[in-house]
C-alpha cells in the first residue's frame, strides 16, 4: 500500500505525558516541527528547536491565549489537497508550508467540570483552536494524519517507527475516525453542561470508554458496555463481568441506594427474590436468603454494609454470581475468593445516571430516574378508619421501595422488614398477587399481619379481597383509579389499613 512520508508536524497539546518519544522520533527523521505556547517550551527543553507558530503566521498569541493557531498559514497548510494543482499554487503564492501531521490534546473540559470549578474556569477550558485543528486534519486525511488525544500517542509512535516516518491512507483514515470521535464527544460534553440549565429537548450522550463483552443478552448477540466500571467498583475477584451481570448489578445498586438501614438483597433477572433489613448484617443475610432460597442460586448479592467473616461463611454455602458491598474484612474476602469465578465487587462512591434511556423503534426513549422514596408520614395516613401501626408503616415503606424496583405488574408482600414474596412482571395485577401469595406459602411464610404494596392502583376491589383472605392487614398503592372507593370500602369493612401514596412506580 502506498505510503506518505511525514515531513512537517504541528504539535499543540495540553498534556505532555508520552510526548517526548514522539518528538524525538520526529526530530530523528528530520521532520520540521511547528508548535505553540507551553508545548513549544516543552520541545525546546528537550534540546530540539521547533518553529513557533507566531513566526509562521506573523501574529503573536492574543487574547490571553484564546487565539494562537487560527490563521490561514496554519489551516491552509493542513487543508491543502496535495493532488490539486490550484491548492499548491495558492500555498506557494502565500508562502504557506504543507503540514503532514497534527498532534493535539484538548483542554480538559470534562475534568474541569467534574471538580466543580467556577463557571469562568470551565468556559476557558472550551478548546477552540485545538478542536479546529483536529477537524481540519481529519477532513484532509487523504494527505494528513491527525493524532487527536494523548490516548493515541502510543499507537502513532508504534506505526511511525515501524514504517520509518511514513503512513498509509488506511491508517490516516482510522486516525481521522478517532479524531471525529474525540471532537463529537468533546462537543457533546459542552452541550450537556450548558443544557443542565437550558433543558433543550435533545438527546446527546457520548462515552469514549468501552468494554467489549463476551456477548450480549444471549451468546448469538454482540455486547458492549460504554462506561467506566472501574469508577464504580474495585473488582476483587472473579471472571469477566457479562452483559447480564451488568444489568443485574445496576438493578441491585438502584435498589440498595433507597435503604439506609442495614440491608441485604438477592436479585435474579433484575428483580429482588430476597431482601431484609435487620440490626445485624448476618440476620439480614439469613432472612434475605429465606425469602427464596431456590431463586438465590446463581443470584446477585448486595449489601450496604461491610461483609464480615461470619457473614461470608454463610454466603459461601450457596452458589452466586456476584457480590457487591462497600467493603470486606480481610478474612471475609479470603473466604469469598474460594470460588475463582465468583465476581466480588467493592462499590465506590459513584452517582447513578439521573436519566434512563433505551433504544426503541428508530429512536430513543428518555426519562428521569424514579427517585421517589416513600415516607413514614405517607404510610401512617390511613384512608380507612383502621389505623396503620408504626411497624406496619415501616413494612409498607419497605414494600413500596421494593415494588418500585420490581418489574410491572408487581405486588410485594412484606412482614417485619423482610420480603415474604413478590409477584413480578405479570400482565394482570391479580395474577401478580396470586403468584406472590402462592410463593410465600411455598416458602413457609405466615402472611397474617403482613402488608402489601402495589406499583399501580387497584382497578377493582379483587386485589384487596385476595390480600385480606391471605392475612394481609395493610396495603399501599398510588391510587388514581375511578374505582378507588371500591377498594377503600372493602378495606374499611374488613378492618384493613390503606395508604395512598400518589406515586405510581411502573417499571418495564
Amino acid at each position: 500500500m502506498e505510503t506518505k512520508k511525514i515531513k512537517s508536524a504541528l504539535i499543540s497539546v495540553f498534556y505532555k505525558d508520552g510526548l517526548e518519544p514522539i518528538v524525538r522520533a520526529l526530530d530523528e527523521q528530520g521532520v520540521t516541527i511547528y508548535s505553540t505556547g507551553g508545548t513549544c517550551q516543552f520541545i525546546h527543553d528537550l534540546g530540539i528547536e521547533p518553529v513557533t507558530v507566531e513566526s509562521l503566521t506573523g501574529y503573536p498569541s492574543i487574547l490571553g491565549g484564546r487565539v494562537k493557531t487560527l490563521h490561514p498559514k496554519v489551516f491552509g497548510g493542513i487543508l491543502s489537497r496535495r493532488d490539486m494543482y490550484s491548492d499548491g499554487e495558492q500555498l506557494a503564492q502565500y508562502e504557506i508550508p504543507e503540514i503532514d501531521l497534527v498532534i493535539v490534546d484538548l483542554y480538559p473540559f470534562e475534568a474541569t467540570v467534574a471538580i466543580g470549578a467556577p463557571e469562568q474556569d470551565i468556559i476557558e477550558k472550551i478548546d477552540i483552536g485545538g478542536i479546529s485543528l483536529i477537524r481540519a486534519a481529519a477532513k484532509n486525511f487523504n494527505d494528513v494524519l491527525i493524532v487527536p488525544s494523548v490516548e493515541r500517542y502510543a499507537e502513532f509512535l508504534s506505526l511511525y517507527t515501524q514504517q520509518e516516518g511514513a503512513t498509509t491512507l488506511e491508517q490516516r483514515r482510522r486516525f481521522a475516525a478517532y479524531a471525529f470521535q474525540v471532537s463529537s464527544h468533546y462537543d457533546t460534553s459542552i452541550f450537556n453542561y450548558f443544557n443542565q440549565q437550558e433543558q433543550l429537548p435533545a438527546f446527546k450522550q457520548s462515552c469514549s470508554e468501552v468494554s467489549v463483552l463476551r456477548y450480549g443478552e444471549n451468546p448469538h448477540q454482540k455486547g458492549y458496555f460504554f462506561g467506566n466500571l472501574e469508577a464504580c467498583f474495585d473488582k476483587l475477584n472473579g471472571k469477566e463481568i457479562s452483559y447480564n451481570n451488568i444489568g443485574d448489578i445496576d438493578a441491585a445498586c438502584s435498589l440498595m441506594d433507597d435503604f439506609s438501614e442495614t440491608a441485604f438483597a438477592i436479585l435474579k433477572h433484575n428483580n429482588a427474590c430476597g431482601l431484609a433489613v435487620r440490626p445485624s448484617l448476618l440476620e439480614a443475610w439469613k432472612d434475605a436468603l429465606a425469602g427464596d432460597p431456590v431463586s438465590a442460586f446463581g443470584g446477585i448479592l448486595i449489601t450496604n454494609r461491610t461483609v464480615t467473616k461470619e457473614v461470608a461463611e454463610e454466603m459461601h454455602k450457596i452458589f452466586f454470581e456476584v457480590c457487591i458491598a462497600p467493603g470486606y474484612d480481610d478474612e471475609a474476602l479470603a473466604i469469598l475468593r474460594g470460588k475463582k469465578n465468583r465476581i466480588i465487587l467493592r462499590r465506590k462512591n459513584f452517582k447513578m445516571h439521573d436519566k434512563v434511556f433505551r433504544s426503541v423503534l428508530d429512536g430513543v426513549l428518555v426519562q428521569d430516574r424514579d427517585t421517589v422514596v416513600p415516607t413514614m408520614d405517607q404510610m401512617l395516613q390511613s384512608v380507612t378508619s383502621t389505623p396503620i401501626t408504626e411497624q406496619q408503616a415501616r413494612d409498607l415503606v419497605f414494600a413500596t421501595i421494593l415494588v418500585k424496583h420490581t418489574k410491572s405488574n408487581a405486588i410485594v408482600l412484606a412482614k417485619n422488614g423482610q420480603l415474604c414474596a413478590s409477584g413480578t412482571g405479570q400482565t394482570s395485577r391479580v395474577d401478580a398477587l396470586r403468584q406472590a401469595v402462592a410463593k410465600a406459602g411455598a416458602f413457609g411464610f405466615d402472611l397474617r399481619g403482613a402488608v402489601m404494596a402495589s406499583d399501580a392502583f387497584f382497578p377493582f376491589a379483587d386485589c384487596v379481597e385476595i390480600a385480606h383472605e391471605a392475612g394481609i392487614v395493610a396495603v399501599a398503592h398510588p391510587g388514581g383509579s375511578i374505582h378507588d372507593q371500591d377498594s377503600i370500602d372493602y378495606c374499611e369493612k374488613n378492618h384493613m389499613g390503606m395508604a395512598i401514596t400518589g406515586f405510581r412506580h411502573f417499571k418495564h
